[in-house]
């Protein structure tokens, strides 16, 4: 019996469980993730001044302490009563802005606050100033 030489058969790699396997995982990584859309406050400060300027018309100035304490009319106030305080300044003056400056230091949730607070009592014209 005499011995035929084989054929060699081709070796192919068959590369379609691969992209299977490749197209499950990326199916499986954009359906797991999450698309964040995260909501920031954009503010642009102004350049620092030793002393806040002398307003000569009415308008409503608070002053933050670098320890987040609030100063209105050279009193300390607190945060809750900052709507009233300002309900009470836009009745004799419609037309009255609020200033708020700031320290550097003081954080910026209570910026936050007494914004919130003076547009819940009808003012949106709103400044910031930070101050040294």
């Amino acid at each position: 019996m005499a011995l035929r030489p084989r054929k060699e058969e081709e070796s192919q790699i068959d590369l379609t469980p691969m992209l299977d396997v490749v197209f499950i995982m990326l199916i499986f990584f954009i359906v797991t993730s999450t698309f964040i859309d995260e909501k920031t406050l954009s503010v642009q400060r102004p350049p620092t001044t030793e002393q806040p300027p002398n307003l000569e018309n009415k308008n409503i100035v608070f002053e933050i302490s670098a320890n987040d304490d609030i100063m209105l009319e050279g009193r300390r106030i607190d945060i809750r009563s900052v709507r009233a305080n300002v309900e009470r300044l836009r009745a004799e003056d419609p037309n009255t802005k609020v200033i708020i400056y700031s320290n550097p230091k003081a954080t910026s949730k209570v910026y936050i606050r007494i914004t919130d607070q003076a547009r819940e009592a009808g003012v949106f014209d709103i400044s910031l100033a930070i101050i040294k």
